[in-house]
């Protein structure tokens, strides 16, 4: 207990100047750094071919952001299919298979992290290096971008500078932002530095931080029928800092953060639990800083603080402290250092953040305590991924204003701006798109065993299917790790979910919120409703658990609610 307190307290009094500190590197104003960081900045601007000052419409914005995405795309896959012939390759790795390789680049590319391979005997140091670290760096900070452009059509939008009254739709000339200025400002005085501090001190406490090819040791148990055993490494170090703090997850090793070599000693698995959790809750005091209204996010911090609070006592106590923690196969999946208490805790907090990296086996938790993470990553915005949790729990908060407006009998409306028929279509689009997507793929699968690949054909085999599906389009990344996913079915239904789950969350709030920053404002009156009160906020815990837990409710029922009574009732 006294180590989850500490955690918890260190990650929000971490969190909260470094909120400050984000909301002045996105606001673009004259910063200290501006002499340090200007000389690294720029050049990429020109490269780039952007003015920063620029600013854009949310169809610019959009569009920038997709066309990043589409040329990193096609640079990463192209590592991937050719790793073999590029330097920094000291093991030898071949290239990868093409329906891997897509499913690699897709699930990275989406700050989700869901790995069909395992890092040290598939990938090189070349592809670990550039394709994998490098979009742990930058894919977040996308993320980023695209919530602070929401924020600024909320809150505050102007028109565009190039617009001409008359000219564009209004919502087209409503001034988000420059998004190549959005994404350099936050990869390079934010993230970064950031990335280098942890990578200093995962570095000090063992973690490897080399280019030198790994050694190769006797093996003491001549049991295991090998004379000799190649010890994998390589720069480790920095790409767990960017795993842990990019609300990635993928780890170098196959057993992720459960890896000695990945997580040594307890400091090095505190400094990740704090990684985990830091920059999400620093997006949350960002907001305050950002838009000038602090109640707002106190609305959001107290929401997603108490939402988080249960999740991680339900998690530790469902796993170590429940009648089925009475078990002698408690310790089945978890590495002994951390116990069962320090793997709820783990499993709790990667799956309300979607960094997905695992401490233990998420697929040897018991039954109730693995459908907790579960609920986690259907909500998506306990804490959430960098920008996207904050972007989900924007859509809540529209959601929650319609319900409330209609339970009144007022014509719904945000900030004195009335929510309407296109932008509840829009939500509504969001709604439903979570549960076709996770549901239909799942039962697809299920219905037929050749391509299934479950390791238990019973119950547990329905949580193993509808936990990596829920996991990609959650963009979290973690998974049941008995199902055989490494397969073209796997890789390529995954590859869709991925994108479903990523592109329409990230998009679809910016639009909504730009139609209304277009639509005239109306004064406060004594009707107006207030989102800034206990009350909203309960209204609005009440409809996430509505629109999450009980929608999929049937499903867990035939996943871990079965196989838990499966195990007790016998």
């Amino acid at each position: 207990m006294t180590e989850i307190l500490l955690i918890l307290l260190a990650s929000i009094v971490l969190a909260f100047p470094l909120g400050l500190y984000l909301a002045r590197v996105m606001r673009g104003g004259p910063m200290r750094g501006d002499a340090l960081f200007g000389w690294i900045e720029k050049p990429l601007y020109r490269v780039l071919g952007v003015n920063p000052a620029r600013g854009m419409s949310w169809r610019g914005y959009v569009g920038a952001f997709l066309l990043s995405n589409l040329v990193i795309a096609v640079l990463v896959q192209a590592v991937f299919m050719t790793q073999a012939w590029l330097p920094f390759n000291p093991d030898q790795i071949p290239n990868m298979r093409w329906d891997t390789a897509l499913h690699t680049m897709v699930s990275f590319l989406t700050n989700t992290n869901q790995q069909h391979y395992s890092g040290q005997a598939q990938l090189s140091y070349f592809a670990q290096m550039t394709a994998i670290t490098g979009l742990q760096v930058v894919t977040p900070m996308m993320g980023l971008a695209l919530v602070v452009a929401t924020l600024r059509a909320l809150f505050g939008a102007a028109p565009a500078a190039y617009a001409v009254a008359g000219d564009l739709p209004a919502d087209r000339q409503i001034d988000v932002g420059n998004y190549y200025a959005d994404v350099v400002r936050s990869c390079v005085r934010f993230m970064l530095p950031l990335c280098l501090l942890w990578a200093v001190l995962l570095t000090s406490q063992g973690v490897p931080s080399t280019l030198a090819g790994g050694p190769t040791a006797t093996p003491i148990d001549a049991a295991a029928g090998m004379e000799t055993q190649k010890l994998p490494l390589g720069p480790v170090a920095a790409m767990v800092a960017a795993k842990q703090l990019g609300t990635n997850g993928g780890g170098w090793y196959g057993p992720n953060s459960s890896m000695p070599l990945e997580n040594p000693t307890p400091l090095s698995n505190a400094l990740e639990l704090i990684g985990i959790l830091l920059i999400p809750i620093a997006v949350v005091f960002m907001l305050g800083a950002f838009t000038g209204r602090k109640r707002l996010a106190a609305l959001v911090f107290g929401c997603m603080l108490a939402m988080s609070s249960v999740s991680i006592a339900a998690t530790v106590w469902l796993e170590g402290h429940s009648a089925t923690a009475a078990s002698p196969l408690l310790m089945e999946g978890k590495e002994v250092r951390f116990g069962a208490d320090g793997t709820g805790l783990w499993a709790a907090i990667t799956t309300q953040v979607s960094n997905g990296s695992v401490n233990g086996m998420h697929d040897s938790l018991s039954p109730l305590a693995g459908a907790v993470p579960m609920v986690n990553m259907l909500i998506n915005a306990i804490w959430g991924g960098i920008g996207c949790g904050l972007q989900q729990f924007i859509v809540y908060l529209l959601l929650g204003v319609f319900l409330a407006g209609l339970m009144t009998g007022r014509t719904p409306e945000l900030l004195g701006r009335k929510l309407e028929t296109p932008q509840v279509k829009l939500l509504a689009l969001l709604v439903l798109l979570q549960p076709i997507t996770i549901l239909a793929f799942t039962a697809i699968t299920l219905a037929i065993p050749s391509i299934t690949g479950t390791s238990n054909p019973a119950f547990h085999g329905v949580s193993q299917v509808f936990y990596e599906y829920v996991s990609a389009f959650a963009n979290n990344g973690s998974g049941f790790e008995g199902l055989g996913d490494a397969t073209p079915w796997w890789n390529l239904s995954c590859t869709l979910v991925l994108l479903l789950g990523r592109y329409p969350v990230l998009v679809i709030p910016l639009i909504v919120c730009a139609q209304l920053a277009a639509k005239r404002r109306a004064p406060e009156s004594a009707g107006t409703l207030q989102i800034e009160t206990p009350t909203f906020a309960l209204t609005l815990i009440a409809l996430i658990v509505i629109l999450t837990v009980l929608q999929f409710m049937p499903a867990l029922v035939l996943g871990p609610v079965a196989d838990h009574l499966s195990l007790t009732l016998r």
